[in-house]
């Protein structure tokens, strides 16, 4: 029997969703953008606030903050589902997209949250994509004026 998942009304997660088999599905810009997409529609359907994100070739990292009733599980079986559905459909494939359920754990403190949003913040780095975090595009705190920081801020 699997744990179950830890959960509190108003928390902030860090939530980790890793591809299958390692696979490098979000390497391309076109998948990275589909998944933003994604992410935007699913404001429209849920209550959530993202506070920082970072989508890397195999795998994303989201802070997020559930509001109003929305379930954290429901929000991310949305979002993760209709993900597979388009990338399968892109690709011609059937089949997981995704490695077993994706991980969350509660941010409990201001520290918490601080090295939590640099660690997602950073993962460009330490995996030697870039050398600026601010600089990476698919990422919260990026600088681009049009990019993930501006989609970070209208997710709020």
């Amino acid at each position: 029997m699997r744990k179950l998942r830890e959960k509190q009304v108003g928390a902030v997660y860090h939530v980790v969703a890793k591809a299958n088999r390692g696979e490098f599905i979000l390497n391309s810009i076109n998948m990275k953008e589909m998944f933003m997409e994604i992410l935007e529609r699913a404001k429209q359907k849920y209550n959530f606030n993202l506070k920082n994100f970072c989508i890397m070739s195999n795998h994303i990292h989201l802070m997020i903050q559930p509001t109003k009733g929305t379930d954290l599980s429901k929000l991310m079986q949305w979002i993760l589902s209709v993900f597979a559905r388009r990338f399968n459909l892109f690709f011609g494939l059937n089949g997981h997209v995704w490695y077993d359920r994706f991980k969350s754990k509660i941010i409990k403190s201001l520290i918490h949250f601080m090295k939590t949003f640099q660690y997602i913040s950073e993962n460009p780095m330490r995996a030697g994509i870039t050398n600026s975090i601010v600089g990476y595009l698919y990422c919260g705190v990026s600088v681009k004026s049009t990019g993930p920081y501006e989609f970070v801020k209208k997710m709020k």
